[in-house]
Parts: C-alpha cells; structure tokens; sequence
C-alpha cells in the first residue's frame, strides 16, 4: 500500500487499468440491457448460460469494432495520412453509436461469406514504450 501510494507511475498504471475493466464492464452492460442487467432465474445453469452469452455478445461487438477501426486506419493510410500508435492507443473498441439494440435486422445476409481477415497494420508500435512492470504480488488478495 505504502508502494502505491509513494509511486505515482503506479497509480497511473492501476487507475488506467481499473479504468479499461471499468469501460468494459459499462459496454457489456449496456448490450445485455434485458430485464436491466438483471438475472432473475435462480437456476445457476440458466444464469452460467445468461453471463455466457453476454460475454460472447460483447466479445463479438468488440471484435467486429476492432475490424471496423482497423480498415479505417487503412484507408486513412492509403490516403496518406499518418496514423501515431499513440493514436491508435486511444481508441477504444467499445463504440455504440452504431448499434440498433431495439431496431429490426435482416437476416438475409447471414449466408454471405465476409472477406478474410487481414491482420496486418501498417503502424510502427514498436516506438511505444511500456512503463515499469507491475511488482509481483500487487493486487492479491491478503
């Protein structure tokens, strides 16, 4: 505690990190908005099975966002802009504007076959630098 206090690198790092799981949990709440969040089934299979499938939910929103921003960054490169990593750190995959949660969907497009996925990205990241690791043992439980 003492460490944590004296050593504001650390803090920086904890509350970034805290930060992350903080938006995470936000977006995965706001997908799940059914019943508001809440599982009323006491079946724990049912619950096991409710938490699954939101985490899957959220998991294949954030990916296909994850896509969506990286063919953006292609294009802009394509275009000749250049794109900093410290750019690309601060964006965050947990976008919603484009999502219609209580909208109508065609289904009609479920047999089409998307593109392979393209891995690469044209951005150095090697010119970001990592602070100081975390000390081992902080965070556990006493």
């Amino acid at each position: 505690m003492l460490r944590y206090l004296s050593d504001a690198p650390l803090r920086r790092r904890v509350t970034a990190a805290t930060n992350k799981v903080e938006a995470f949990n936000g977006f995965s709440q706001w997908l799940g908005f059914g019943n508001r969040g809440v599982i009323a089934d006491n079946d724990p299979v049912e619950q096991e099975k409710a938490m699954k499938f939101n985490a899957l939910l959220t998991n294949a929103v954030i990916f296909h966002n994850a896509l969506d921003i990286a063919e953006i960054v292609r294009q802009l490169l394509e275009e000749g802009w250049t794109i900093e990593p410290e750019d690309l750190a601060h964006i965050s995959p947990y976008l919603t504007e484009h999502i219609n949660r209580f909208g109508e969907y065609s289904t009609h497009e479920l047999g089409i076959q998307p593109e392979a996925y393209d891995p690469k990205l044209d951005v150095d990241f090697t010119q970001l630098q990592e602070g100081p690791p975390v000390p081992e043992g902080y965070g556990e439980a006493a």
